[in-house]
């Protein structure tokens, strides 16, 4: 945990003090900070592809559009509206980045430095990272403006530090009054999750399947007791090159041993990643591919499936997919020889539309399942919660960036989807961090990094659905509608210019 994290409260006040002195290099210095907070927080995404280059450059560039909005209106229309238009295009862009536009990559949304501070915002189960950043942002042009005052005009307005000061204290006096009662549930079932630390680019070897299904299985089995309902294995824990027909994985050659484990444990349920394909007679989406000399074609999907020992009982498809990687917006499309030089596809994986939990098979858990970075993303969270699911887990195969920040900053995102949902968090992640998260993002019990181990649990479910589930991300909607007034107004401004010119 960094105790710098209350810097972020002064972190946007060079660039409101450039952005007043009326410099032409505006752009430039606002580019340099974008690009240098991309590369700083995330320098680490350069060890799963050298497109993260790109990547910094172009999300560097995006991160910029707010300040050139708020430039503009406050040259406009004053100071006072001004500096609430930063506030209103900041807290816009980050939740049209939120959506799922192809390019999508909400890292580093501001309320998610409190990731490790969630003792100053359980108030985000009515607010989610939105909250945060309105936070951020309120203490930043406040304390701007008290600096400009005092160092240009010699006038230091106490208001505004007091303005300040509350600022700071109420939201965490208020987050200490929000914690919820530590009235413990007594679980009857306990959930086994599984950290089997078998190297990504290992994973890939062909031939190696059967040696890292049967070190799953031997984790599992040292680890289940009699009230084991579930055991959780991580992202792509069942990954051939050719990937699994979700048609006939009861009579895949390759899975004989996990149906025998399944057998052994009839009353157990197996939630696990999956690299899996389905097969049409017709193009069913945008990235079904056709298979050569053939009238079918093939969807592949990093998914999710929940089975018992009859067979699979639901599939999820992971559908916040990381651009270049795993998808190519079509817009980009133009561009497919260049990515494919970094390790992306034209057509990618296919994701699905819908927030549907799965069950295990005496409905004592439903589950959000989250695959790899979608825990980043809270109002999509959300809406597994709000269409039934009374714990969140996360699988993930986040080791393609070794020890790095990577894999931490991603634990401690999932922490906020708990406070936001006040569900129980379960991680599996293939090299770790595996952990269990209560509904106050509390970290109670863990793996480390690189070791094979397994956690053994029980887990209360929760079924209230808290203000931020039940309505999703207010505070962005609202700046969604504020922006859309500013360019609406600058539009008409801009044409009342034309037409007196004229």
């Amino acid at each position: 945990m960094s105790p710098l994290t209350f810097l972020i409260f002064l972190a946007f006040i060079p660039l409101i003090w450039l952005e007043r002195q009326g410099t032409r290099r505006f752009f430039g210095w606002v580019y340099l900070a974008m690009l240098t907070w991309n590369v700083a927080a995330t320098w680490w995404v350069w060890n799963a592809s050298p497109g993260a280059i790109g990547a910094f450059l172009a999300n560097s560039l995006l991160m910029c559009l707010p300040w050139l909005g708020f430039r503009v209106v406050r040259r406009r229309m004053g100071d006072r509206i001004g500096y609430g238009s930063l506030i209103v295009f900041w807290l816009s862009f980050e939740y049209l980045h939120l959506q799922n536009w192809g390019l999508s990559w909400p890292w580093l949304t501001l309320g998610n430095v409190f990731a490790a501070r969630t003792g100053w915002v359980q108030w985000y189960e009515y607010t989610g990272t939105s909250g945060g950043g309105l936070w951020v942002l309120v203490v930043n042009i406040l304390l701007f403006l008290f600096i400009w005052d005092g160092v240009q005009k010699r006038k230091w307005v106490m208001s505004r530090i007091w303005w300040v000061v509350g600022l700071l204290v109420v939201p965490v006096a208020g987050s200490l009054m929000l914690t919820p009662d530590k009235q413990d549930k007594e679980p009857v079932a306990n959930i086994v999750i599984v950290q089997p630390n078998i190297d990504p680019y290992d994973k890939i070897v062909t031939g190696s399947f059967d040696a890292q299904l049967h070190r799953l299985i031997r984790i599992s089995d040292s680890a289940i007791d009699s009230n084991t309902v579930l055991v959780v294995w991580p992202e792509t824990a069942l990954y051939n090159e050719h990937g699994f027909n979700e048609g006939n994985l009861k009579q895949n050659y390759f899975l004989r041993p996990l149906w025998a484990f399944l057998q052994r444990h009839p009353r157990i349920n197996l939630l696990t990643g999956i690299e899996s394909l389905r097969f049409f007679t017709y193009k069913h989406s945008r990235t079904a591919m056709k298979i050569p000399d053939t009238d079918e074609f093939v969807e592949t999907y990093n998914a999710a499936v929940m089975m018992d020992s009859s067979g699979p009982q639901a599939f999820y498809h992971k559908s916040r997919l990381v651009p270049g990687a795993e998808s190519l917006p079509p817009f980009l499309h133009f561009m497919v020889p260049v990515f494919e030089k970094f390790g992306a596809t034209e057509e990618g994986y296919t994701g699905q539309a819908d927030r549907t939990p799965l069950a295990t098979a005496d409905h004592r858990y439903t589950i959000a399942p989250a695959v790899c970075y979608e825990s980043i993303y809270g109002e999509f969270m959300s809406r597994y919660v709000h269409n039934g699911a009374d714990i969140l887990a996360v699988i993930t195969n986040d080791g393609w960036w070794g020890d790095t920040p990577g894999y931490r900053q991603h634990e401690s995102y999932a922490r906020l989807r708990a406070i936001e949902t006040r569900r129980w968090v379960i991680r599996a992640a293939n090299t770790g961090v595996s952990c269990i998260i209560d509904p106050e993002g509390n970290i109670v019990d863990s793996r480390g990094w690189y070791t094979e181990a397994a956690i053994r649990h029980g887990v209360p479910t929760e079924s209230d659905q808290t203000f931020y589930v039940r309505c999703g991300d207010c505070i962005s909607k609202i700046m969604l509608l504020l922006a859309a007034l500013f360019f609406g107004w600058l539009i008409v401004t801009f044409v009342k210019t034309r037409s007196s010119r004229g």
